[in-house]
């Protein structure tokens, strides 16, 4: 019975992406008639999309997408400022990149304004000093007042937009697929969206949000890529330079997958078939280097004597020049010399202070010497040039340092033909062995503790939110689980969910769990849809009167926006004069100690 042949692993190459900068497009006529067309913006923390709210498909995508970073280096102008796809290569400017996010929260609204140059620019908007379209932008769940009352400062005052409408990504893509499969507006649902920074468990109930029982846990795709280039670097510390932060997304992008059940796949890893047929072995750039064990004898013969007449020239060029230094040394000595013979002692003195001496003698001695450096040197060049042959026995000392073949072992006659020399598999060297890694890391979605973070994990909190409602409640939720964002595309995300939520949900209950159609474009084709179905002016858009009355922490609610969620504050109770005891009482009193009043809500 024959044996099996064992099973070889796939090699892969790196593709190492690189972007292209985006043109400047014109504006079509379909976006100024009748009325200026909305922009709509994506405003994610990995990467932003912009286009047009257009009916139709001919601008059904979005125009411009591009990772939301800025390089500019301290002290710059601001013209000099690279905005996304302008940085075809990230890596070598990394220490220089800034974003406007604070987690999944904008907070440099410097940055954010450099970002919507750079997105009206890049769609053809050429009206100076102001932007004739109403805008829809993305915000965080629960966003914070002050972020929302600054971006709405940089829109009306420093763009000079008529209105402006705020929106939940996740919500955004939730109701989009929500109309894609012909549900109601109204629908009920648990949201479960992960993105670059954090995720989030968003309820919705009767079609919109509940607020008050969302959560977020701070993982997302950087704390992966972070966790997964640790792994490597420690694994390959010979390669860490090369284990970069792009080189990392990548990986997880398109070589990671999630376990359905994460014990029992690390157990399949240790079998040896199981590893050879499923690691994955990423090839590094390199640059094979010609072994001198390949080389002929004549081949060999004639790098020495390449080398050695290559030597004979470096030499002969040393000579000259040393001679030409030492010529010039002694001109400078003599007319130096002559200052005395001339009886200029004055400038005589000043001179020898210039050449840090202290009299003539010493003058005189270097003079001398110089003289027999120069005769001495002339009489070698014209050594050499009588006899190009003959090499003296350090020359000879520096061609055998030059080439480790040309040595006294080996000048006589060349190595027997017979010798094997060992091979060294230069392009297996430079190969990263992606094994458990490629399920070890985005399993800190779901137990962050990996990576030493003490929070719960994505399916404890649902578990959680969950149970914040009643036993109905919680029936209308789980029949529409929805999973949307860029850190949702790994292979098995859907099949573990559902798994977790068998375990968790109690007997013969039922769940449905639906993954969105493209969960990193969703929300950005579900603002387009909403834009395309809410007139201006209607709910839902905040118009610039709305801005200068009721301020820029103002928010037009609608069905895929935030909520108003009043924060009670606890007041600290009045402090009440205490009356004089007596000395016993209070000895009492301080040998039993009473609890403090309850807190006022």
């Amino acid at each position: 019975m024959m044996a099996k042949p064992p099973a070889m692993s796939k090699v892969f190459t790196f593709k190492d992406y690189r972007s292209v900068a985006d043109q400047i497009y014109e504006i079509t006529s379909e976006c100024l008639h009748p009325c200026p067309v909305p922009i709509v913006i994506d405003n994610g923390s990995f990467q932003t999309r912009a286009g047009w709210a257009c009916p139709g498909d001919s601008l059904s995508a979005p125009r411009l997408q591009f990772k939301s970073v800025a390089a500019r280096s301290r002290g710059a102008a601001r013209s000099e400022t690279q905005i996304g796809n302008d940085i075809s290569n990230l890596e070598p400017l990394r220490w220089l990149l800034k974003s406007q996010f604070d987690r999944n929260v904008v907070v440099n609204f410097e940055i954010q304004e450099l970002m919507f140059d750079y997105i009206f620019m890049h769609l053809g908007i050429g009206t100076s000093g102001r932007v004739e379209h109403p805008v829809v932008l993305t915000e965080a769940p629960c966003n914070p007042l002050y972020c929302r009352q600054m971006m709405s400062e940089l829109l009306f005052e420093c763009y000079g937009v008529p209105e402006v409408s705020y929106g939940v990504d996740s919500l955004f893509s939730f109701y989009y697929n929500n109309n894609l499969r012909g549900l109601t507006s109204s629908n009920t649902g648990v949201v479960i969206s992960s993105g670059y920074h954090c995720s989030h468990i968003l309820p919705v109930i009767n079609g919109r949000l509940d607020a008050g029982n969302c959560k977020r846990v701070n993982i997302g795709g950087s704390h992966a890529a972070s966790y997964l280039q640790r792994l490597l670097q420690l694994k390959y510390p010979a390669h860490a330079a090369a284990v970069t932060v792009g080189r990392m997304e990548e990986l997880l992008h398109e070589h990671s997958y999630v376990a359905l059940d994460y014990q029992h796949e690390l157990e399949k890893w240790r079998s040896v078939e199981f590893y050879e047929h499923e690691v994955h072995r990423m090839q590094l750039p390199f640059s094979a280097k010609l072994l001198s064990g390949t080389l002929s004898a004549e081949e060999r013969q004639e790098r020495r004597v390449q080398q050695l007449r290559r030597l004979q020239e470096i030499n002969a060029r040393r000579r000259e020049e040393k001679l030409q230094q030492d010529q010039e040394k002694l001109d400078k000595l003599l007319a130096v010399q002559e200052l005395m013979e001339d009886g200029l002692l004055e400038q005589f003195h000043r001179s020898l202070m210039e050449l840090n001496m202290d009299s003539a003698e010493e003058l005189q001695s270097y003079i001398c010497k110089l003289n027999l450096a120069v005769e001495h040197g002339k009489l070698r060049i014209l050594q050499s040039e009588n006899s190009e042959l003959e090499q003296p026995l350090d020359e000879a000392e520096n061609s055998a340092e030059m080439d480790p073949d040309f040595s006294e072992e080996n000048t006589e006659g060349e190595k027997p033909a017979s010798t094997v020399q060992p091979t060294f598999n230069m392009a297996e060297y430079h190969q990263l062995f992606v094994g458990t890694e490629r399920l070890r890391v985005p399993e800190v979605v779901f137990q962050p503790s990996l990576i030493g973070d003490e929070q719960m994990g994505l399916m404890e909190t649902l578990q959680f939110v969950l149970e914040r409602y009643s036993l109905e409640q919680q029936e209308a939720l789980v029949r529409n689980v929805f999973l949307t964002g860029g850190n949702m595309l790994y292979p098995g995300m859907k099949e573990r969910v559902e798994r977790e939520l068998l375990a968790m949900r109690p007997f013969q209950s039922h769940f449905q769990v639906n993954m969105a159609s493209n969960p990193s474009l969703d929300a950005w084709c579900g603002a387009r849809e909403w834009t395309q179905q809410n007139p201006l002016g209607g709910s839902g858009w905040i118009t610039r009167q709305d801005y200068e009355e009721k301020g820029g922490e103002y928010l037009s609610e609608h069905s895929a926006s935030n909520v108003f969620l009043p924060i009670r504050i606890a007041k600290a109770l009045p402090r009440v004069a205490e009356p004089v005891a007596a000395p016993a009482a209070a000895a009492a009193v301080s040998e039993t100690p009473t609890e403090p009043p309850p807190a006022q809500s």
